[in-house]
């Protein structure tokens, strides 16, 4: 395989290819390459971020297929083959004679790897266990102290996915402050941000571009680069006494306040309209999943603001004012708010 040639035919899927390994390349080339090409011809973009529903409808499927296809009696079994030794072998003889990456990939125009991690989070029993005891939390704190950060040995001893382990740890060890943050913490904050960022940006290969290309990637990329895919667990390690969630809610909020010049957004009579002008647009977009809606251009609607801060408000008024909204679609969620909750606050208003 030439890597130079796989990585130049990848960037025109993935822009950010030039800062991923070639180990990974190598799989990408093997596993993505036709695919993306294929949905290219067919007019289809590549995606990241959130999966819609009908993405995770389209996985659920797969998976349901391949299991019937090979006779593999369980998702679990499939895609947690190390938990049953005794089927390994058999498990991964029928996933390679089957051709489980092309099946579990159809229909799904994004990167193998994103689409596996997906699907194990789907199928994994032992990723939606609610909230934590008050005797999980301390068998949590007593694993750490034995296995440090090793979230697989953990997750298997506590019957919880990796990630959920992960992040519960993060918000529950001794040193984490939850009241008002100090001067102090913020600077740590804003210092961690500004690293993370500096960091990021080095790493990007600005020798390529001519100083006019530079100087213009440098504005596009700026207010991007602010708030989007920060790496908030290395964030959370920097600040030492807030876990990442806070981090990443603190961040947002010293944005909002500095692009607003200080002015109070969500307030009063503003806060109002801004609800109402909220729902409006997202009624009006017609959209059936939130993965769908443009966060960036509905931003414009409160102010100019971060789309994490949109998402946070809409996020409250969907818990706040619609009932057993868990069980409701996007869409759902909308109508109501649209038909029940904007007549009020236009009234208020």
């Amino acid at each position: 395989l030439d890597l130079d040639a796989a990585r130049q035919e990848l960037e025109e899927f993935i822009p950010h290819v030039r800062n991923i390994s070639d180990s990974s390349i190598r799989k990408m080339a093997g596993r993505d390459l036709v695919r993306f090409k294929e949905f290219k011809f067919e007019g289809i973009a590549v995606k990241f971020g959130r999966f819609s529903q009908k993405e995770n409808n389209q996985i659920r499927k797969n998976i349901q297929e391949f299991l019937l296809i090979t006779g593999i009696d369980s998702a679990e079994k499939l895609l947690f083959t190390s938990r049953y030794p005794e089927d390994k072998e058999t498990i991964n003889h029928l996933k390679t004679q089957h051709h489980f990456c092309e099946k579990l990939s159809e229909g799904i125009p994004r990167p193998w790897r994103l689409i596996y991690y997906r699907a194990r989070k789907i199928f994994d029993p032992n990723n939606y266990k609610g909230r934590y005891s008050k005797e999980e939390k301390e068998k949590l704190k007593k694993y750490h102290t034995l296995h440090g950060n090793d979230w697989k040995k953990i997750s298997e001893l506590m019957s919880r996915s990796n990630l959920s382990v992960a992040m519960k740890y993060s918000e529950i060890k001794s040193d984490v402050n939850y009241g008002p943050w100090s001067k102090e913490e913020t600077q740590k904050l804003m210092h961690a941000v500004e690293e993370v960022i500096r960091k990021r940006m080095e790493k990007e290969d600005a020798n390529s571009l001519s100083s006019s290309e530079k100087s213009r990637r440098e504005i596009s990329i700026d207010r991007e680069t602010l708030y989007q895919k920060l790496p908030w667990t290395e964030i959370e390690a920097k600040v030492g006494t807030r876990y990442w969630r806070q981090c990443k809610q603190k961040w947002t909020a010293i944005l909002t306040t500095k692009m607003n010049k200080g002015q109070q957004l969500y307030k009063g009579t503003k806060g109002l309209q801004a609800k109402i002008s909220l729902i409006k647009r997202l009624y009006e977009m017609k959209v059936e999943d939130a993965n769908e809606v443009n966060w960036e251009e509905l931003s414009n609607t409160i102010g100019d603001v971060p789309r994490a801060y949109v998402q946070a408000k809409f996020y409250k008024l969907k818990v706040c004012c619609v009932p057993l909204w868990q069980k409701k679609t996007f869409s759902e969620i909308v109508d109501y708010l649209f038909e029940k909750k904007l007549p009020e606050l236009e009234e208020q208003l």
